[in-house]
């Protein structure tokens, strides 16, 4: 029969009443409320206040630290004064030992250290028989970085946390101790990789989770929210997921105290502003005004992906890709496609940020941040552009610390998860595939591989000039296309750049008003080619070569022979 408890708190029990483990590293969404079963109903609770109520409900003594508020007693406080005084004589009230991290956690130490001792030789029924140490902001206590090169009370501080995890007398004994850090990776690895300690995550609220909650609050805190909403309360639950708890009362209470109705539009700004704002820039929300329609060409892929775009609408999530790699020299719109497919989606798009970080851990942290996120939204489209970029290198390097290589193995195990088939959607975008690592392009992480090339006709090249100018809000007809002359090849943003320089010279040449088809004529003649053909024709190449599906590619290229392609691409290779 279930406790009610979280599924966090339900493990975090059992591994203690075991014995497998008396050190837990709690981390993720720490900052949140825990709800929390009571009678007549439950209650929503801050972690710390949870643990102490809940979890160590039943023990004598609770001590929490932090570097703020130095070492409190929220239990047994009348034990642990009378051995600070007793150890400390006239330093007893002295604010300075309880705060700073190597005077504190020594106190705490040679605290635990006396209890189990006295029980030693006394019996365990003598002082104090259960009890829980709390390290909150752990991440300022044992921080990441090497223990030898950390400042000596750091150094101390991370020996005395693998000493309370590996000390078989307090493993035997009924003391826990509980380490509290937003992410994972800012504490010190070896606290983190400790086999003796348990690392839990706790994750944000799922639409489950969420629904409850909005009805908890309709019912109590919050209870005209139903008559302002004008969505059901399990539909608003859906549309909040993705936020903490907190995060989703500070966007209902807003608008319920400024008397505003909770739109489905205002939630979706709403929701992508405390998202964004909870992971600290991470991510961006794509919103886009553009469908497939607007994207010229490319039929094929453009059929693949609403065929995959109904497959989520259906929920049919097991024939969908795990993801996409998106392909093909600059400027052939790669970024425009992921764009136009995010317009008829109706599933939340997000773009990787900058996660990367100079300080030692914030990278790792950053991501996890970022994942736990994508979880808790139920279904999502990743986007990450310049890939080869962002994915790091299996190998790392000497030269970042191996950072390249954590990231690239944090991103390999977060696309590989089976479990987020259908729910988390990555789609990288590069012009250099053959940068990115093989195992990430590999099936079961980006199974489809979508290529992008430049007009290959005429009649492809006057459509790419009328979708360009849509997306421009100019009127242009194709009688204002002029013949494009013979071997030209250019893209998308070379044909924005033609356009933009065609209207500029329009401008300068008013009030007299040259003909659109005029001035397109003379800037077509006057074009150069790009300087850089042997370098993307190369991208044109490796474009081909990682196609899953014939029907991506250009006639010219569908029956090339694979020698052949990888015979010219190293030819090509020493222009790169």
């Amino acid at each position: 029969m279930s406790s009610g408890l979280p599924e966090w708190a339900e493990e975090m029990r059992d591994l203690f009443k075991s014995g497998s483990v008396s050190q837990f590293l709690l981390h993720g969404n720490v900052f949140d409320t825990v709800i929390t079963p009571g009678q007549p109903e439950p209650r929503l609770l801050s972690l710390g206040t949870f643990l102490d109520e809940v979890m160590f409900e039943k023990y004598d003594v609770i001590l929490h630290y932090d570097r703020g508020k130095g070492i409190r007693a929220t239990r047994g406080a009348d034990d642990w004064s009378e051995w600070l005084r007793l150890a400390l004589g006239d330093q007893a009230s002295s604010m300075v030992q309880l705060r700073e991290p190597g005077a504190a956690m020594e106190l705490i130490d040679r605290y635990l250290l006396r209890t189990l001792n006295l029980q030693a030789l006394r019996g365990r029924d003598y002082g104090p028989h259960k009890i829980a140490v709390i390290i909150e902001y752990a991440e300022f206590v044992v921080p990441r970085g090497d223990p030898l090169h950390l400042g000596g009370a750091f150094s101390s501080n991370v020996i005395k946390v693998l000493g309370w995890a590996n000390d078989p007398a307090i493993l035997r004994s009924d003391v826990v101790t509980v380490l509290i850090a937003e992410g994972l990776h800012d504490l010190n690895s070896l606290a983190v990789e400790n086999p003796h300690a348990a690392a839990l995550n706790i994750p944000l609220p799922d639409e489950q989770e969420m629904a409850g909650y909005i009805k908890m609050l309709a019912a109590a805190s919050l209870q005209g929210l139903e008559s302002k909403c004008e969505i059901s309360l399990e539909a608003l639950g859906r549309r909040l997921t993705g936020l903490s708890r907190v995060g989703a009362y500070t966007v209902l209470a807003r608008a319920l105290k400024n008397e505003r109705p909770i739109t489905s539009k205002w939630l979706t700004r709403m929701k992508k502003e405390r998202i964004e704002k909870e992971c600290q820039g991470l991510l961006e929300f794509l919103e886009s005004t553009f469908t497939l329609d607007n994207l010229s060409g490319s039929e094929s892929v453009k059929t693949w992906l609403r065929e995959d775009a109904t497959l989520m609408r259906q929920g049919i999530l097991h024939a969908l890709p795990m993801g996409y790699l998106i392909t093909g020299r600059i400027g052939t719109g790669k970024t425009f496609l992921i764009q136009c497919w995010a317009g008829e989606l109706g599933i939340p798009c997000v773009i990787f940020k900058n996660f990367r970080d100079r300080w030692v851990g914030a990278t790792e942290s950053n991501l996890e941040k970022i994942f736990s996120i994508l979880r808790a939204l139920g279904q999502v489209v990743v986007f990450v552009d310049e890939a080869d970029q962002a994915a790091g290198k299996r190998e790392g390097s000497d030269s970042d610390g191996g950072l390249s290589g954590r990231v690239y193995a944090m991103l390999a195990k977060e696309m590989s998860d089976t479990r987020n088939r259908g729910r988390i959607i990555w789609v990288f975008a590069t012009s250099r595939p053959d940068l990115l690592e093989v195992d990430l392009k590999r099936q079961g992480r980006l199974d489809v591989h979508i290529p992008m090339f430049p007009p290959e006709t005429p009649e492809e090249m006057k459509s790419l000039f009328l979708a360009v100018a849509r997306k421009l809000g100019v009127q242009l007809a194709e009688t204002d296309i002029p013949d494009i002359p013979k071997g030209l090849a250019i893209g998308g943003n070379e044909i924005e750049g033609i356009l933009v320089r065609a209207l500029r010279i329009q401008a300068l040449a008013a009030p007299v008003q040259r003909p659109l088809h005029e001035v397109l004529t003379e800037v077509l003649q006057e074009i150069r080619p790009s300087a850089h053909r042997l370098k993307l024709e190369y991208m044109d190449l490796v474009a081909v070569k990682e196609c899953t599906d014939s029907r991506f590619l250009p006639e010219r290229f569908r029956e090339i022979d694979p020698e052949q392609l990888d015979r010219k691409i190293e030819e090509l290779r020493r222009f790169i």
